[in-house]
């Protein structure tokens, strides 16, 4: 994108009427506003575009926007307003949540809050309430794709990554760079057929699968291991405190957790998909008992959300599944 059409919301994808609602608001802001939106929605980016706007600046090549849209800050002391961006709020504790209310409650003079939150538990409701609330949709896999390509990936790439990210840029980019994520779908597609009620099948069937997912977290770990080195370095410049070390490697953790888990969703729904294909094409016999087999999938894709134990959790669902014995895989 060339100099002349850049903008400092370029990082923000899908999300048309938050850009519109904060844009107006930048004109005349309140002390503190709640971005409500999935993991990879673009909420972290929409807030420091917004931040740079509360800073005065709107073209993305200006010195206090660059260090902004990088995730940086300009020294509080060149200006006269300050921007806290407090990101994860759903994570925040009780205690946490009770000096944050008390800041927001009495605000310092000038300063603007923007808390980020994939959702507001009941607890954070009262801080919610104090707050200008701006929310942020899952991402439409038309848009993912488009960014994609505009990104540079080639367009099979970007179409297969879009549409199994579940609304996520974040996740997107990660899968875009995956080789075997075709090889992955597939696998996943043929479990029906694959079953033969017995356990030894069951069991293989699971570590093949989970060794995939293993794999598949590699171009992440490569991404988190840029970030080790990028904070390594600012600590060898700065030293470490206030470095936000043990926050980096807690959010490495938790975007782990949260790609597995979004892999093993996304494979599941993938297995969904074989036995409606079955049925619709008539290979599938008895509906009932398909029927009964989807819904057991789905119910297993809720109980994944609650960090369960992955592997028994999957031979449990997969000794329950009817067997598909006729028809090719999807």
């Amino acid at each position: 994108m060339s100099t002349a059409t850049a903008s400092v919301w370029d990082a923000v994808v899908g999300q048309p009427v938050a850009v519109d609602r904060l844009v107006r608001a930048a004109a005349a802001p309140v002390h503190a506003y709640l971005f409500v939106g999935p993991a990879g929605s673009t909420k972290k980016e929409a807030a420091r575009a917004f931040s740079a706007l509360l800073l005065g600046c709107d073209d993305p090549t200006q010195r206090t926007a660059e260090l902004v849209l990088r995730g940086e800050h300009p020294d509080p002391i060149e200006g006269d307003r300050k921007v806290m961006i407090l990101d994860e709020f759903h994570l925040l504790s009780p205690e946490g949540a009770a000096i944050l209310l008390k800041t927001i409650e009495e605000p310092p003079p000038s300063t603007t809050f923007l808390i980020l939150a994939d959702f507001v538990p009941h607890d954070l409701v009262t801080i919610s309430s104090r707050c200008a609330r701006i929310e942020f949709r899952t991402i439409q896999a038309a848009d993912i794709e488009q960014r994609l390509r505009d990104e540079g990936v080639a367009a099979d790439a970007a179409r297969e990554a879009a549409g199994s990210a579940g609304g996520s840029i974040e996740r997107a980019r990660v899968l875009a760079s995956d080789p075997e994520l075709a090889d992955r779908r597939r696998a996943f597609a043929a479990v029906p057929r694959k079953l033969d009620g017995t356990g030894s099948t069951v069991m293989r069937v699971v570590d093949d699968l989970l060794a995939r997912i293993e794999a598949a977290a590699t171009p992440l770990d490569e991404r988190h291991a840029a970030e080790v080195a990028e904070l390594d370095e600012r600590i060898a410049r700065y030293g470490e405190r206030g470095s936000g070390k043990k926050t980096l490697e807690e959010r490495h953790k938790r975007e782990l957790r949260r790609h597995r888990t979004d892999e093993l969703l996304a494979g599941l729904t993938v297995m969904a998909g074989s036995y409606r294909d079955a049925m619709v094409d008539g290979t599938a016999g008895d509906p009932t008992r398909i029927a009964a087999g989807v819904s057991r999938v789905h119910t297993a894709m809720e109980a994944f959300e609650r960090n369960p134990n992955e592997a028994l959790m999957l031979q449990d669902l997969l000794w329950s599944l009817p067997v598909l014995t006729s028809g090719p895989p999807r």
